[in-house]
């Protein structure tokens, strides 16, 4: 059995645990690997090791930075099939799919690839007689990104590539469901010229969170994940004085009206709900349908859903692939139950499903409920699952004050070839970031992604400018040299002029 272990310091080690997680192919329900549960001493040799790494670190050259990120950039572009397929295996994922979540990682280390442009200050020369003021954006310490099990390649890389090349360094908690993608990048970035200390990966459980949100030499804490943990992350990490940014869950709608192009929004409402198995935080999991529309979009999303190929991620012509583990699968098909006994419609049923050769996978089939109502547990949770919800609705006003009653603001869509009813969308609805005839509207690495409401905790998105502000605090200096004149002691408070 294959061991996954702890990366501290420039180097693989068990650490002190006997605790073992495991880890399964998601595709034949085998158990492939297992992986080092983190102790409390586990995550203080990390943190520690990160603690003294950054006395160094945060005094190199930005230029210096910027050579080891187009270094780590270009091993991870020609790694990239490597990374997808070990991904694949443990996510489940298809290793299309894969190779997107990749590249979407990529693309944040090239944007850091300029972080010397990116942290510049300002300055105000003359403010007062002889008085110059600037300001200057600094590293602030020994950072925390805790990651989930859907995008473990790229959601580690929308933290630690900003926060590195900032000047701190990092400490990674990746899902203990799929942890070797992040292990193999470590690597990668210490055949980069990444010095030992900056990046280190600690693996576990709630006993590793915790320990992370109490340790007295963790500055900031970065988490995605369901909105629970969130707050409970937020909530806990500021009690102990830290920074934090905690991305939680998502109910993501998309509101398709009678004048859509509807061929486009069935491939995009198929697209986004069954991509990588609805196991993405961006998923569209409601189509809101106004006035005729769900009569026409309906048939046309059935036939796309009746074309999809269902299996192993690595199989050629798969497009959808297994759920992570069969715990949540079952609790996917229990949604399903849900759905039936509170009186929706079930169009097609994914429970039960076959994929041939591999009946001890977790795989469930494309799912399409009509009918269904804002109190149903389909509607109110977050499945996580390939389960689309049709909710029909007569006006456009009652679609938006739908979506903006939600208590999620993650992402959201609108399909529609009225710009007057785009415009209106975009300007009353509630939610973070809005797709217009865009179903999944996840901005480039140069924006930063957020949601809105309880999709988010704390004051900044992540990556892009958000992130860079969140891994630096902001220093003003106000300078005088001394001068021939010189103007005595003066009590009163300064007047500039």
């Amino acid at each position: 059995m294959q061991q996954i272990n702890h990366w501290i310091n420039g180097q693989f080690v068990p650490g002190d645990s006997q605790r073992r997680g495991p880890i399964y192919n998601p595709a034949t329900g085998q158990q492939t690997s297992e992986v080092a549960l983190a102790s409390v001493a586990d995550v203080d040799s990390a943190v520690s090791a990160a603690r003294e790494a950054f006395d160094t670190w945060r005094h190199s050259p930005l230029t210096r930075r910027q050579n080891i990120m187009f270094a780590f950039r270009e091993l991870v572009l020609n790694h990239k099939l490597d990374i997808a397929k070990l991904l694949t295996a443990e996510h489940g994922k298809t290793i299309d799919d894969a190779l997107g979540e990749v590249q979407r990682g990529l693309e944040v280390i090239e944007f850091v690839t300029n972080i010397a442009h990116l942290v510049k200050g300002e300055f105000s020369e003359q403010v007062s007689t002889g008085v110059d003021t600037y300001t200057i954006r600094q590293p602030i310490g020994v950072v925390v990104g805790i990651t989930p099990f859907n995008f473990p390649a790229m959601v580690p890389m929308w933290m630690y590539p900003v926060a590195i090349a900032t000047g701190n360094t990092f400490v990674l908690k990746p899902s203990e469901k799929d942890p070797s993608p992040s292990q193999f990048c470590a690597e990668l970035f210490q055949k980069a010229g990444l010095p030992d200390g900056v990046f280190n990966i600690v693996h576990g459980d709630k006993v590793a969170v915790d320990a992370l949100i109490e340790h007295p030499d963790v500055a900031a804490i970065s988490f995605v994940g369901s909105t629970p943990i969130a707050q409970y992350i937020h909530e806990n990490g500021a009690k102990a004085g830290k920074r934090v940014q905690a991305l939680g869950g998502a109910k993501n709608h998309m509101v398709v009206l009678p004048d859509a192009d509807m061929d486009l929004a069935a491939d995009a409402a198929v697209s986004a709900g069954f991509g990588s198995a609805g196991e993405r935080c961006m998923a569209i999991s409601v189509v809101v349908t106004v006035g005729d529309a769900a009569d026409r979009l309906i048939p046309k999303v059935q036939e796309r859903m009746d074309a999809l190929e269902v299996g192993p991620g690595m199989a050629e012509g798969s497009q959808m692939g297994p759920l992570i583990t069969a715990q949540h699968r079952d609790k996917v098909s229990g949604y399903v139950d849900a759905g039936e006994r509170e009186g929706a419609t079930l169009v097609a049923d994914g429970r039960g499903i076959a994929v041939e050769g591999h009946a001890d996978g977790f795989f469930f089939g494309p799912t399409l409920f009509d009918n269904v109502k804002p109190e149903m547990s389909i509607y109110t949770d977050e499945i996580f699952g390939p389960v689309l919800s049709v909710t029909r609705l007569e006006r456009y006003e009652d679609a938006i004050n739908l979506i903006n009653a939600n208590p999620y603001g993650n992402g959201t869509a609108v399909f529609t070839n009225d710009g007057g009813a785009a415009r209106k969308f975009q300007n009353e609805i509630e939610v973070g970031m809005v797709g217009i005839n865009v179903p999944i509207p996840v901005p480039l690495a140069f924006y930063s992604f957020g949601g809105w409401k309880a999709s988010i905790f704390g004051d900044h998105p992540i990556y892009g400018p958000e992130g860079v502000h969140f891994y630096t605090r902001q220093k003003v200096i106000i300078s005088r040299w001394p001068d021939p004149i010189h103007r005595g002691v003066d009590l009163g408070f300064p007047q500039h002029g």
